[in-house]
């Protein structure tokens, strides 16, 4: 899970905190992930690495008891699932975002000119188009539905521009089981904790 991926540009520290606690909730009671871990995207693994706001955010994090925070970790982590919930502001969030919405449309690209390249028979490529579509559905947004904009009074998921019925099936069974979840309450909850 990204908090922020683009709803808040230019946060301070508290507001990284804020989204780690936001998405720990979530991540627990939706996608039923035990003590998720929250890891800060920043420039280096270290510390003492990032800028003003990630080295303090750094620090707040490590104080806050009741989040599971492993450390900073980069950007190639992330496709790794370094940690469940990543936390960074919004313009960095963003960011990812697109380009990993990216990926799902530029990969089958690449791979079809490689493949051609390599003069790859039909049927090879037909195998090799087969596992790449298994793995695109993992990058494709209306699997998901939509995100849950966190931090409300109430449910609220957002879903793309491009969203089709699939994606929008998908956010109402999400935002379902947000409600049912009382997700808003227990952010209000650990927040105040």
């Amino acid at each position: 899970m990204l908090l922020d991926a683009g709803s808040n540009m230019d946060c301070k520290p508290d507001h990284l905190v804020q989204f780690a606690h936001m998405g720990s909730v979530y991540s627990e009671r939706v996608l039923k992930v035990d003590r998720p871990s929250v890891g800060l995207m920043n420039v280096g693994e270290e510390p003492g690495k990032g800028n003003e706001q990630t080295k303090e955010a750094h620090g707040l994090l490590s104080a806050a008891e009741h989040l599971n925070f492993i450390g900073n970790i980069e950007g190639r982590d992330v496709m790794e699932h370094a940690a469940d919930v990543v936390v960074c502001d919004g313009f960095v969030g963003n960011v990812m975002l697109k380009l990993g919405e990216s990926i799902a449309s530029v990969l089958p690209r690449m791979l079809g000119a490689e493949m051609k390249r390599q003069r790859m028979s039909p049927e090879e490529q037909a195998v090799v188009a087969r596992a790449l579509l298994g793995v695109a559905k993992q990058f494709d947004y209306e699997e998901y539905g939509g995100v849950p904009l966190l931090g409300v009074k109430g449910t609220v998921i957002l879903g793309h521009g491009g969203s089709g019925e699939k994606a929008f099936e998908n956010m109402v069974l999400v935002a379902v089981e947000a409600a049912r979840q009382d997700v808003p309450g227990s952010i209000s909850a650990a927040l105040a904790s």
